[in-house]
């Protein structure tokens, strides 16, 4: 368990928090790319307990500031998104994509020139891949290198991005992603009872046939990679690999049809975060039939897919008629609902100090360890830690598959895994 002290501090991320100031030191998702048009709506972007403007300027180029005017602070979703630059409602002041004041109406003529000229207004580094606008919000200049993940070097048919609110801070998010042993478990009935493909090396139901996996950690430059291992009856091991890139992303096996897939917990401020779900096809674009799948059972909205989900109100649209028939959970949406809804219902502030944790938790023990101590050494005036920018995130990637007992994990390639035989 935690202490109140360090529940706090891993928790808060706000200006000055010393996790705050931590999470602004990496490139963060912050919007679809496809929510911004050139000359459409700016949006209002709320990131790390921070307000936030984001616009498509006319000739394609993104702006990201922080969301006041720097005459009155009237919302910048407000202006007028035209000619390269937004234009303030209130009194007419134009900001161009690059952050300069170019017209001051509101002064009189003569020193209207001098004036913008000393008008300095915050704005981010953004970049866009994989279907996302991505920002840095931290002091480097220049921003550290971007994080070129495998999907962001894809066509953007290749992607598939997608997010949902919830109404519980970062930290449970992602936890929740970090945590294996509850797939045998709390998703055993999405295992056992949808119509599905029986996938032999790579069948989830080997999660079931163990539900306690031993686990290894092999420590990266971005993070970690996490072996889930699960010894099955004929000396086989099945193996869930998961890469873990700090500060936010998890990839995570979800089938072997080369749909890849990673989650990324981002803090809108201590109470809200935005999770997102990213689906990819390195091999080929992502196809109407893909897409179908991936929103089974969701709302139809890229921006909340777990929208419907309820709340502690209705208890999450639990169906308790179907945890009589055999379902499990009751949570009958989907495999993804099943994980938002026990995020939410920790509640909006989890006291870890009440936990009792076992050695299922030993990947959640060890993270919560070295996010804290990245904290407070930054805080101290130590370096950024995780930002080793000769390492390729392209080759990152997670792989759930079933090896010889004789085999290491660690030596199993994700991108062209061997094949190996076993008996039917």
């Amino acid at each position: 368990m935690l202490t109140q002290e360090e529940n706090r501090l891993l928790t808060q991320v706000g200006a000055g928090t010393p996790m705050g100031e931590l999470l602004r030191e990496y490139w963060t998702p912050a919007l679809r790319s496809a929510a911004l048009e050139a000359d459409g709506a700016p949006k209002r972007v709320r990131l790390l307990g921070e307000n936030f403007v984001a616009f498509r300027a006319t000739d394609g180029r993104l702006g990201f500031f922080d969301e006041g005017c720097p005459h009155r602070c009237t919302s910048l979703a407000l202006a007028r998104n035209e000619d390269n630059a937004l234009t303030c409602i209130f009194h007419g002041w134009k900001i161009d994509v690059s952050g300069k004041v170019v017209e001051v109406p509101s002064e009189p003529p003569e020193r209207r020139a001098e004036f913008a000229a000393k008008v300095r207004v915050k704005h981010y580094p953004v970049r866009e891949g994989g279907g996302i606008v991505w920002v840095y919000l931290g002091r480097r200049d220049p921003a550290p290198k971007f994080p070129e993940f495998e999907m962001t070097r894809l066509p953007e048919s290749h992607v598939m991005p997608r997010r949902t609110i919830l109404h519980h801070n970062w930290f449970a998010g992602f936890e929740g992603q970090l945590d294996s042993a509850h797939v045998g478990i709390m998703h055993s009935s999405w295992i056992t009872w949808r119509p599905r493909k029986a996938y032999g090396k790579h069948d989830l139901n080997f999660s079931q046939a163990n539900t306690a996996p031993r686990f290894e950690l092999l420590m990266q430059p971005y993070g970690f990679r996490e072996g889930a291992l699960r010894p099955l009856g004929d000396g086989s091991v099945y193996i869930r690999v998961r890469e873990v890139v700090f500060p936010y992303y998890s990839f995570i096996p979800v089938n072997p049809e080369n749909v890849q897939f990673m989650v990324c917990c981002i803090p809108i401020d201590d109470e809200w975060q935005s999770q997102w779900y990213l689906y990819y096809r390195p091999d080929r674009p992502m196809t109407e039939q893909d897409k179908a799948e991936i929103m089974e059972g969701a709302v139809n909205d890229l921006d909340d897919f777990g929208g419907n989900r309820g709340s502690v109100d209705n208890m999450w649209h639990q169906d308790r008629k179907a945890m009589k028939e055999g379902h499990f959970t009751g949570i009958t949406w989907s495999v993804q609902h099943e994980d938002l809804v026990v995020q939410e219902s920790q509640g909006v502030f989890l006291d870890r100090s009440r936990e009792y944790l076992g050695s299922s938790d030993s990947v959640i023990i060890r993270v919560r360890r070295m996010l804290l101590n990245a904290a407070r050494e930054h805080q101290a005036g130590g370096p950024v830690p995780w930002l080793d920018e000769s390492y390729d995130h392209s080759r990152i990637r997670p792989l759930a598959y079933r090896i010889p007992g004789n085999v290491k994990w660690s030596d199993v390639d994700p991108i062209s895994p061997p094949d190996y035989r076993f008996e039917a």
